[in-house]
């Protein structure tokens, strides 16, 4: 009976305590406990109202122009019924002890209550550009020319889609900002000159990037180059070449493929094809990469056939690369197949190292895409990619090679760009 009576007061006393807490406790209102964002929510508004840049527009316009009407409409639009506003926006001068200086306000209410917050947005008049300057490749030095293989008197192969014209086109676009000099070489005429080791447009023939767009193929010029080694296999001529290259110390760019495996000149093969229809071609076969690797090496010409590249797969943008993309606004897919990748081992026995990597290596040593400088002069870029050819991986590895700054326009002048600051606060309800 005592333990009952017990238990009675217990409760008794448990609930009092209860009821007593309860009615001198001050409970926070429901605004308190679940706060609207208002910082967030002027923020979104304001990103909501320029999505067309209609914000933007209406800033730049004097103060009596309707569509400051429209824009407080159009705010009242996207708010809850509970918030009001207040619009500033401000000029941003260009210099002196004032930064900002108030031009328009607009408001839906005389006050905005004990708690407010706001956020702020900088728009830019529509006539303003921002420029960015790259530097030349080859300021202060030799070089900085840029030779684009578009000779009309050869055909490529491992292109699939492209012709060397349309592809020797893109590339004028995305590198000769870079470049002090860019030439198209139109023929296999003006490819013999610069091999001769005369310019073209009084350029600077020592240094230069040559870029060969015919991928797996290479223009053979008539005459003396024609002649050299078996009329066969024009191995020797990939040897001459891989000298040009080292005597002239220019960086030779394969852009796909097995380099090297053609010669191409459609007035010299007019019968021949590569046996898959592609005419005005003869086959070379590795023998012509060999060769092309021993001239740069300086070592005596022999033939030597022997396919030295092999097939990893899927392979990968290196971090440097694509921190390149980036800098540079280049994108390619972060990944591709190759089927033509190249062996360290074997470029090392050719005094070739590879200074950029363009995809990481694979761990087995198969390279897909690098530029390999030789220790003494010239070097070699080569995409050992699957066909279709990605002329964006071709500049961003001569970018990445050579890494030319990029200078940008400064966003200083006075009276091309306002500050935007939407306050707001919340009345009524609990």
């Amino acid at each position: 009976m005592m333990r009952t009576i017990e238990v009675f007061l217990v409760i008794v006393i448990i609930t009092g305590a209860f009821l007593i807490a309860s009615f001198f406790a001050v409970l926070p209102s429901p605004r308190q406990v679940s706060p609207l964002n208002l910082r967030r929510l002027a923020l979104t508004s304001l990103q909501t109202l320029d999505v067309d840049y209609d914000l933007s527009k209406t800033v730049f316009k004097p103060s009596g122009d309707p569509a400051w009407s429209q824009l407080q409409v159009a705010l009242s639009a996207c708010l809850p019924p509970n918030i009001v506003f207040n619009l500033t926006v401000y000029d941003v001068l260009g210099s002196g002890g004032q930064l900002y200086s108030p031009v328009v306000s607009i408001s839906n209410a005389a006050s905005l209550g004990v708690d407010s917050d706001s956020a702020s947005y900088l728009v830019a008049s529509s006539n303003v550009t921002f420029d960015v300057v790259p530097e030349k490749i080859g300021v202060g030095g030799n070089g900085g020319t840029l030779y684009i293989l578009n000779c009309s008197d050869a055909n490529g192969w491992w292109i699939t889609g492209y012709t060397a014209q349309k592809l020797a086109s893109d590339l004028y676009d995305l590198l000769s900002p870079y470049f002090q000099n860019t030439v198209a070489v139109q023929n296999t005429t003006q490819l013999a000159q610069i091999l001769d080791g005369n310019a073209l447009r009084n350029e600077s023939l020592r240094n230069a990037v040559v870029i060969n767009t015919l991928g797996e193929a290479v223009p053979i010029p008539s005459g003396s180059y024609d002649t050299q080694g078996s009329p066969d296999s024009y191995a020797k001529y990939c040897w001459i070449l891989g000298q040009r290259v080292r005597t002239y110390n220019w960086t030779w760019v394969s852009i796909v493929g097995y380099p090297l495996y053609y010669v191409c000149n459609t007035a010299l093969f007019p019968d021949n094809h590569n046996g898959w229809g592609i005419y005005g071609m003869r086959q070379v076969g590795d023998a012509g990469f060999n060769a092309f690797l021993k001239g740069i090496d300086n070592q005596q010409y022999s033939y030597s056939p022997g396919w030295i590249t092999g097939s990893p797969g899927l392979v990968y943008l290196s971090s440097s690369a694509q921190y390149y993309c980036n800098y540079y606004g280049v994108y390619p897919s972060p990944y591709q197949t190759s089927t033509r990748a190249l062996p360290n081992s074997t470029m090392y026995q050719y005094h070739l190292r590879p200074t950029t990597l363009i995809f990481d290596p694979t761990p087995d040593g198969w390279l897909a895409g690098a530029v390999y400088r030789h220790s003494v002069s010239g070097a070699l870029l080569a995409l050992g990619l699957a066909r279709t050819p990605d002329i964006r991986l071709t500049a961003l590895g001569l970018l990445c090679d050579y890494k030319p700054r990029l200078y940008r326009s400064e966003y200083s002048a006075t009276g091309t760009s306002r500050l935007v600051v939407l306050q707001l606060g919340q009345v009524g309800g609990v």
